[in-house]
């Protein structure tokens, strides 16, 4: 089996003030609908924005790791279970296991992503 982890830190100020009407393209190249519907709903959308992005670019790094390079940002999909607990979708490698932490304080968001294969 093998192991690999990614981590990411990002500052939450990198999300803020971003709308889906201005700034369509960008937000829509990284995160899936479900995603910013998600992200969208709270007050504080800029911290789950940023710890999505985290946990994508820690993804990013894990997969990386384990020779997988053909994952991009908008294929790796953080969702929540009905719990609140975050997980990782990648269709096209539906066989890994993936486990997630995120995290974010009023200043900074963070992620770490463990992947089994």
């Amino acid at each position: 089996m093998n192991i690999s982890i990614g981590i990411d830190i990002e500052e939450i100020k990198r999300f803020e003030n971003k709308n889906i009407e201005n700034d369509s393209n960008f937000l829509k190249k990284i995160f899936t609908d479900k995603e910013l519907d998600y992200c969208y709903k709270s007050k504080n959308y800029a911290s789950h924005l940023c710890a999505r992005y985290c946990a994508k670019e820690a993804a990013v790094k894990a997969l990386s790791d384990l020779k997988i390079n053909d994952v991009y940002y908008k294929d790796i999909e953080i969702l929540n279970l009905e719990n609140g607990m975050p997980y990782i979708k990648i269709e096209k490698y539906p066989d890994l296991e993936i486990k997630i932490s995120m995290s974010h304080c009023k200043s900074y968001a963070t992620a770490s992503v463990l992947i089994l294969r």
